[in-house]
């Protein structure tokens, strides 16, 4: 089970699918990245009671990245956790931690950016003060940025 000193984070747990492996007969580094978005919708399914509208304003992954760290293969199961590491004016920095139950271990974790876009505008937005109030209602003050 992944451990967080902060206790507020989105967990989700998915099986490891023969087709998620590649010719190296390992998970293919793209599906990490799938796991890691799963894990981004299931936060937003999570916080303020899954009671987002989108409409005009959306939110977005404006930068990502991702550390490998040891090879997950056929079969599995993998927990995949979110937190909120700082809320910004316009942004707010994530990071997703997916963990090997067969392993018992840290398999990747992952930095990302999600920033509020307007789509009529077709350009950034500041974050809602309805996404932030939900944001810092769920993951608490800590959050804020200094």
């Amino acid at each position: 089970m992944i451990k967080d000193s902060s206790n507020c984070f989105t967990t989700i747990e998915l099986p490891v699918q023969w087709g998620d492996m590649d010719a190296a007969q390992h998970v293919n580094n793209t599906v990490y990245l799938r796991w890691i978005e799963s894990a981004r919708i299931a936060m937003f399914q999570k916080i303020n009671g899954g009671a987002f509208k989108f409409r005009n304003i959306v939110p977005i992954l404006a930068w990502q990245d991702c550390k490998y760290i040891f090879p997950v293969t056929f079969p599995d199961q993998i927990s995949v956790a979110v937190n909120v590491l700082e809320l910004l004016e316009d942004r707010v920095l994530c990071e997703g931690k997916i963990y090997s139950k067969t392993h018992d271990r840290i398999v990747a974790i992952s930095k990302f950016t999600l920033m509020a876009y307007d789509m009529v505008a077709l350009k950034k937005h500041p974050f809602l003060p309805t996404w932030r109030k939900a944001f810092v209602d769920f993951y608490g003050e800590r959050i804020l940025s200094k």
